[in-house]
């Protein structure tokens, strides 16, 4: 059962890591093309890496005589909205990065671990003392992260933090589809959705060129086949080996590696868009996180409970 787990936790330690250095792919993308083309055609390559995923999963349940989750209204319906949701929070992200640093992207980004259970009380859900002190670290770290003695804020952290926001109803919506249809079909679907909406987008008012596109093809596929598809298939086969508020903290380290993989960058001589973080804004950091961890203080009282 230990090693159970184990093989469980690396799968979504290896999933923070793609999603972490995936911050980077995405800031040196939109070098070369814009943050719409970008993520219409990372979303695409991703809904195609799931398709032979499926495949593969369906046979395999078929030769088991398992039930196979079949198109549905709920399948349909959870994955264009997802997809569309997805589109705006992906495409905010992306275009974030034009301006921001990856490491500080990241950590914004991950503010809808904190986000979503303040989104919860609207939902008639309470409060608990951990998450009103993970609500303030949690604002005092992003204050410290993104404005300077100026009082000024970078147009990349508003456009990440709107993307955190937005982020948070992605994982509503999933949350309230994710029992009713396959998981995997339903990523595979928004992805689709999400790439047809921004490829659509870029096509009418961009007209990218197919250059810019192949000179981005590093970035892009990274993003695509293993930000997109072979991370979310870890995360949802890690997630079967793994308790709840492990998988939580440990997806939630993706912006620590976010941040590490600025900071080699740096040192080895490639500055990405930002730099590398100052003293107070690797404070912010720190504070941030921590505030994340607080946030799953509750859970991890129940697991050791049960």
């Amino acid at each position: 059962m230990k090693h159970t787990k184990l093989k469980g936790n690396l799968m979504l330690l290896l999933t923070a890591f793609i999603w972490g250095t995936s911050f980077i792919a995405q800031s040196v993308g939109v070098n070369s093309i814009s943050a719409i083309t970008f993520t219409g055609i990372r979303s695409l390559l991703g809904g195609l890496i799931l398709l032979p995923v499926i495949y593969i999963l369906d046979f395999k349940k078929k030769k088991e005589n398992q039930p196979v989750y079949k198109i549905d209204k709920n399948l349909l319906i959870g994955g264009v909205l997802c997809g569309i949701i997805l589109c705006v929070a992906s495409t905010l992200q992306t275009a974030g990065l034009i301006y921001t640093s990856p490491g500080k992207s990241g950590f914004i980004t991950a503010l809808y671990m904190v986000i979503v259970p303040i989104a919860g009380l609207f939902m008639g859900k309470k409060i608990n003392p951990p998450m009103i002190i993970a609500v303030i670290g949690a604002v005092i770290g992003l204050y410290m992260l993104c404005i300077d003695s100026a009082f000024s804020i970078n147009k990349g952290d508003v456009l990440t933090f709107l993307c955190a926001i937005v982020f948070s109803a992605h994982i509503l919506v999933i949350d309230y589809f994710s029992p009713k249809v396959d998981g995997i079909k339903l990523s595979c679907l928004q992805f689709f959705v999400c790439g047809i909406i921004d490829t659509l987008i870029a096509v009418i008012y961009e007209r990218p060129s197919v250059a810019p596109i192949l000179q981005s093809w590093i970035p892009l596929c990274y993003s695509g086949f293993l930000s997109c598809g072979v991370a979310y298939t870890l995360q949802v086969i890690g997630q079967k080996y793994t308790d709840p508020t492990s998988a939580s903290i440990l997806m939630s380290l993706e912006s620590v590696f976010a941040t590490l993989s600025t900071v080699i960058l740096v040192a080895l001589g490639w500055n990405l868009t930002g730099g590398i973080l100052s003293p107070r804004e690797i404070a912010g950091c720190v504070l941030m996180f921590i505030s994340i961890m607080l946030v799953q203080l509750p859970d991890m009282k129940k697991a050791k409970m049960e």
